[in-house]
């Protein structure tokens, strides 16, 4: 977060100024949370959000943040949490949900565990493998 989590209009404002050139990513100021995504979204608020599956608590909730993200041109980033394990689900759900970035943190054996799935996961889809596309 470049600014405060409850500074939607400073996140709006460099939005409006660096938004075209780089992705401006809500992490708190979203929460995973779709209440706060739709006043984000409402506010031109970023145009990237951090995607925390156990943030918000369902699989449910976190793919809805991720659908509302896509319906709006926001990029939606899954990622980590602090005290990760190397459970690489974060990868599949990436994956599965068509998310063009993944944010597993400085490199360490809970983290590359996420990008070595992602590895094996290419390799097993294979000519279907394809990215995400970044808007």
């Amino acid at each position: 977060d470049p600014m405060h989590e409850e500074d939607f209009d400073g996140f709006a404002e460099l939005t409006r100024k660096a938004g075209k050139r780089c992705l401006i990513c809500g992490d708190d100021l979203f929460a995973t949370n779709v209440g706060r995504l739709q006043k984000g979204i409402k506010a031109g608020a970023a145009n990237a959000v951090l995607i925390k599956p156990n943030q918000i608590g369902t699989l449910s909730d976190t793919l809805a943040a991720v659908k509302l993200a896509k319906k709006h041109d926001y990029v939606p980033v899954v990622s980590h949490r602090s005290g990760e394990t190397p459970d690489e689900t974060i990868a599949h759900l990436a994956v599965a949900w068509g998310c063009p970035l993944i944010k597993t943190g400085v490199a360490g054996g809970e983290r590359v565990a996420k990008l070595n799935e992602l590895i094996r996961i290419e390799e097993e889809l294979g000519k279907e493998a394809k990215m995400g596309i970044l808007q």
